[in-house]
């Protein structure tokens, strides 16, 4: 075949994205063929995830996605190597248009989000595709996603962590959500209430309080009942439902949800980056 054109390799940057003496390159190497040189890119993209598999990828952006009626959101997060990529417009739509796509399709794991179609391609061919052509490590680390009644979704300065809160009722009050929502970013709470905190958790804790509790010289008999009242100190600090509200420091989270209404909280999600 004859020289490759400059409307040709424009018209695989326009297809690929990718920059134009890759483009050439890969015209050139496979004959001309566009699905060839698409493949080629890709396979590109591949070399380069995979030369740069050990390195850290602890920057990016997480952002979370209401749905129209509210009752599904979710959050998406992708890393990259540096806050400079994490800034770039291709990266940041990309994220976008992933936390679309999964809400629209409403995906429940990342495996899904992966292989969700944009344009006709896979969410995991358009990551292969950015890391060849910016050359930074990429990879989705989490993803999250509520179903429900009522849902609400914050997304914090900086895009680098986002939060999803539950009510078990529609009629539940968008101050009150995005208030909740500030405070599972700000609090980070590791479960809705004592009920949902993990047992081994529990066990360990449990464990600390006892040992710190013999180490002030209390009495063996009273060991048991002072760990109890540390354990209940840690569900005030750690369960969402029993923090102090940030707002108002007077009354629980509970407290504050009760008061603005029926609806009350059945669940959270905060994905955090390089958490």
């Amino acid at each position: 075949m004859g020289n490759i054109t400059a409307s040709e390799v424009n018209k695989l940057r326009q297809m690929t994205g990718a920059g134009m003496m890759d483009c050439k390159k890969a015209l050139t190497e496979c004959e001309g063929d566009f699905e060839k040189a698409i493949d080629y890119l890709r396979k590109k993209g591949q070399k380069v995830a995979a030369n740069r598999a050990d390195k850290e990828a602890k920057e990016g952006m997480v952002w979370a996605q209401l749905s129209q009626d509210k009752s599904f959101a979710c959050i998406v997060s992708l890393s990259c190597e540096t806050d400079f990529v994490a800034k770039n417009d291709e990266f940041t739509g990309l994220v976008r248009q992933m936390a679309e796509k999964a809400l629209a399709t409403k995906a429940k794991t990342v495996e899904e989000v992966m292989a969700l179609n944009l344009d006709g391609r896979t969410v995991a061919d358009h990551i292969t595709d950015l890391v060849g052509k910016i050359g930074e490590k990429m990879e989705v680390p989490a993803y999250a996603y509520l179903e429900a009644p009522a849902v609400f979704c914050y997304n914090h300065n900086g895009n680098k962590l986002a939060t999803l809160v539950a009510f078990d009722k529609a009629d539940a009050k968008p101050e009150v959500g995005h208030n909740v929502a500030m405070q599972v970013a700000a609090m980070n709470p590791i479960a809705l209430s004592e009920k949902e905190v993990p047992a081994d958790v529990i066990a360990r804790e449990m464990e600390v309080a006892k040992e710190a509790t013999r180490a002030e010289g209390k009495p063996e008999n009273m060991i048991e009942k002072i760990a109890m009242g540390r354990m209940n100190k840690f569900y005030k600090e750690n369960t969402l439902l029993h923090q102090e509200f940030i707002m108002d420091g007077k009354m629980s989270v509970a407290d504050y949800v009760k008061a603005n209404g029926a609806a009350a909280i059945c669940d959270f999600r905060r994905v955090q980056l390089g958490a």
